[in-house]
């Protein structure tokens, strides 16, 4: 990652007008179809779905584009990648090679599947072996050998298939409460905060850390589901009744506020006044919990905007991107591009992954729905047009709908029985029907485009057959690319119809990980053990990735794969659902090949083979040699972005 924006771009970042830029401030998409009746939003047990917390994010970037725009305006014209760095010209071949050396090159092609030395020309692998495979090339060119790496292991760049890069990025950032400890690029690895006790010592010592007696304390990551309840308003006093202080809830649709952040933002029982979610006294006044993104939009939006404006939102980004840097991420796919503001998203992309300092690609997935609203009937040829502007670091490809709610709040659906505690948890479908779920991915399915569903529960993942089976009765395709994001808990009846279907899977392993222990006692021991099934779905062929879809964890290819050979729940340490895991190399592909697949980029990514990009991970230990229960503990030795090395020690101070 760069670790400075020009003035020009930093200045240009926040300069979007709302008119041009305008959504609605409420979606009409929660519904229930099939076998339950219409669930009113009041009803609502948390949720995690971006597509409805996106709103927070847009009146933030609202407030930015305020006070920017009476100063400058934006060339958007000047963010347009030029024709000739546009992706697929292949200039003439430069004559300069580099050859890297290891003890082991994996190059995860099976035809080919070792070597000792790669040649990179051009950012791309020229050619890959032992060093005798080689002359052929540096017969007839000049070369240099970089031996670094000699008694290394190097793999294929690692991809994480599925993230939130500008959402992402500021949640992880804060000062965290999360039940589960958080990796740190800069030092040690964040203790998971375990009671509420915990969280109210880490509160205070938030408090304590404040550089200023204004500075409000916005901390992120407490969960809900784990610790049972939430905050009030003098709970957060007992901390500080002076510091502004906001917990942000892991699902980030939540929110709980001192006194201190009430007044700050002006929330007055007149704006409390008929908004779902927003708690009050018997006096009118607020008890500090906002519950659901509308209540949230009360008091988020201003503390979110000081943290969106261009020198936050740069070191945000430098946060995540040093952490995959050192996970041996190399590549890293956006599945809500433009969700958040479109001008402000093309701006970061452009200064963050579109240089030649940058440590990882990126691939945009459109949200169909923000496109939709922005551009109307124009919208696919929109998408079309990014398309277009892809250059080899900053790609455009598909687009991402939503079928149901989130695995993390427990508001995915179920098919029968449901939760246990009907009560307490109801799951959400995100279109009154299926005939309008499939309406909205008709023009892009009629256009050829790669189709991404977020689709959590059973009952999201059979609407979302339901609605694959449907467009390909319309207008039948080969290798469409449709890939269900997450397959949280499925069937196996759901998993043989996707491969009829020729349908992929990207899941999280993070829920089987993290959630399975927490999740049994409200959808039961089997579904809960079950969730992001793999082995049953790769015996039947079926391309699956694996994912973090930061915040829900952060990326760390090597854990995922850890997650997928022994499927260990982090609080029990209980092996959930054996039959369910994979071996070593298959889990390698997920994070590799496959990951490059259902982010359709596998011509270009996934293998170490000639003419894909020379984008390498650097590794103490080969996964596939050592015991499978230390993958995770592997250490990523370096990063090679187009054959341009970054040293994991030297990401680990903040740039």
């Amino acid at each position: 990652m760069p670790s400075r924006l020009s003035a020009a771009t930093a200045l240009g970042l926040f300069l979007m007008t709302t008119v041009a830029l305008a959504h609605p401030t409420q979606r009409p998409l929660l519904g229930i179809y099939h076998y339950r009746p219409q669930l009113n939003y009041t009803e609502q047990s948390g949720t995690y779905c971006v597509t409805e917390l996106a709103p927070l994010f847009r009146a933030a970037v609202a407030l930015n584009a305020t006070a920017a725009a009476a100063t400058a305006t934006v060339d958007a014209t000047s963010n347009m990648p030029t024709a000739e760095r546009t992706q697929g010209n292949k200039p003439a071949l430069s004559g300069k090679i580099t050859v890297f050396t290891a003890r082991k090159i994996v190059t995860m092609d099976p035809g080919w599947p070792e070597g000792t030395a790669v040649a990179v020309m051009d950012g791309r692998i020229l050619s890959v072996g032992t060093f005798d495979d080689l002359k052929p090339w540096l017969e007839k060119y000049p070369y240099e050998v970089d031996d670094r790496f000699k008694d290394k292991v190097i793999y294929p760049g690692f991809i994480e298939a599925h993230s939130h890069p500008v959402m992402g990025s500021l949640a992880i950032s804060r000062p965290s409460l999360s039940y589960f400890p958080l990796r740190n690029p800069y030092g040690p690895d964040i203790p998971g905060v375990r009671s509420r006790d915990e969280a109210i010592a880490r509160l205070k010592q938030f408090v304590a850390d404040a550089k200023s007696p204004d500075e409000t304390v916005l901390t992120w990551g407490y969960d809900v589901v784990a610790m049972g309840q939430g905050f009030n308003r003098d709970e957060l006093d007992q901390v500080s009744k002076t510091q502004p202080i906001i917990v942000w809830d892991a699902s980030e649709h939540f929110a709980y506020a001192n006194s201190a952040a009430i007044d700050k933002y002006g929330v007055t029982p007149d704006k409390l006044k008929g908004v779902t979610g927003a708690g009050t006294n018997p006096d009118g006044t607020s008890n500090g919990q906002f519950l659901g993104t509308n209540a949230a939009r009360l008091i988020l939006p201003e503390v979110i905007a000081e943290q969106m404006k261009p020198e936050a939102a740069k070191k945000n980004l430098t946060y995540f991107g040093a952490l995959m840097q050192q996970a041996g991420v190399t590549t890293v796919g956006d599945l809500f591009y433009g969700g958040v503001n479109l001008e402000l998203e093309q701006s970061l992309s452009k200064s963050f992954y579109d240089n030649d300092q940058a440590w990882a690609r990126i691939v945009h997935v459109v949200d169909g729905y923000t496109l939709s609203e922005l551009y109307g009937d124009n919208a696919v040829g929109k998408a079309l047009e990014m398309r277009g502007q892809s250059t080899d670091r900053t790609i455009f490809n598909g687009v991402k709908f939503y079928a149901d709610d989130a695995f993390l709040s427990l508001a995915m659906e179920l098919q029968w029985p449901g939760y246990i505690n009907s009560d307490k948890y109801h799951g959400l479908f995100m279109y009154q029907s299926n005939d309008d779920f499939v309406s909205a991915m008709r023009p892009w399915w009629h256009a050829g485009f790669h189709i991404h569903v977020h689709a959590n529960g059973s009952g999201g993942n059979q609407m979302t057959l339901d609605a694959l089976a449907a467009l390909q009765d319309e207008k039948p395709r080969f290798d469409h690319r449709f890939t269900f994001e997450h397959f949280g808990i499925s069937t196996t009846a759901q998993g043989r119809r996707l491969k009829a279907l020729g349908a992929s899977v990207s899941t999280n392993p993070y829920y089987v990980y993290e959630r399975a222990d927490l999740t049994i006692p409200e959808i039961g021991t089997d579904r809960a053990s079950l969730a992001s099934r793999m082995r049953t779905l790769v015996d039947q062929d079926i391309a699956v990735s694996l994912h973090s879809d930061t915040p829900v964890g952060v990326p760390s290819p090597l854990l995922e794969v850890w997650i997928a050979v022994n499927r260990i729940g982090f609080d029990s340490g209980k092996v959930h659902a054996p039959a369910e895991r994979v071996d070593v190399a298959r889990a390698m592909r997920m994070v590799t090949v496959d990951a490059a697949y259902t982010l359709g980029q596998e011509d270009n990514l996934g293998t170490i083979e000639t003419g894909k990009f020379a984008d390498f991970t650097v590794l103490e230990e080969d996964p596939q040699e050592v015991d499978p229960m230390k993958i995770k503990d592997i250490g990523v030795v370096a990063t090679i972005l187009g054959g341009r090395v970054t040293l994991t020690a030297d990401t680990r101070k903040p740039q």
